[in-house]
């Protein structure tokens, strides 16, 4: 891979990770996020629309931060993982007792987790999205306080975090790892590649 140095618009250290991984030269954007961890959804707007919204509006805050400090332009990537049950988005619990909540509500059912990327390049928006079914099993009151006490479902979509402790919890998986972690691997290069950034 020939890929030029990117920008991260993103804090999360798994994406940062997961891009060490696969030696995709990046600079982390330390972009201050709109007040509340989660973006409210708009009227009438599905899940997988919000998710997809939220990850082109990460990268058009990016875009005016880097204008406004006069940062070298640099292709911009950036993501928003959603966890969806039956609809609804499961997004960063306000605190453990959320959290406690959102588990209790995972446990025994399969859910969706949407990750969706976007990468602005020379005046142009690249989008895509990795759809991931995860089942977690049947839960106890006990595993779910004993989680709960890691402080690990903190900052994590749908309370959990499948690369930590959780990852015990998952009976099943059909697609991205990766994006379940929060930044899908394959869809990424994939993205790279379609704005001409791994010639």
């Amino acid at each position: 891979m020939n890929i030029p140095m990117i920008y991260l618009a993103s804090a999360s250290p798994r994406r940062h990770e997961l891009l060490q991984q696969i030696r995709i030269p990046h600079q982390v954007l330390d972009v201050p996020s709109p007040p509340g961890e989660d973006e409210p959804m708009h009227e009438n707007e599905s899940a997988a629309a919000y998710v997809r919204r939220t990850a082109r509006d990460k990268a058009l805050r990016a875009i005016n931060w880097i204008a406004a400090r006069s940062l070298p332009p640099r292709p911009i990537l950036s993501a928003d993982t959603t966890v969806i049950l039956d609809q609804a988005v499961l997004g960063k619990p306000a605190d453990l007792a959320e959290a406690h909540s959102m588990l209790e509500r995972l446990s025994g059912h399969t859910h969706e987790v949407h990750t969706a990327i976007v990468l602005a390049h020379r005046g142009q928006l690249y989008e895509d999205v990795s759809i991931t079914t995860v089942r977690m099993k049947e839960l106890s009151q006990a595993e779910i306080e004993a989680y709960c006490q890691t402080d690990e479902p903190l900052g994590k979509a749908g309370s959990y975090g499948i690369q930590g402790a959780a990852a015990i919890f998952i009976e099943h998986i059909s697609g991205s790892y990766t994006g379940v972690m929060g930044l899908p691997l394959f869809e990424t290069h994939r993205l790279l590649t379609r704005a001409g950034l791994d010639d």
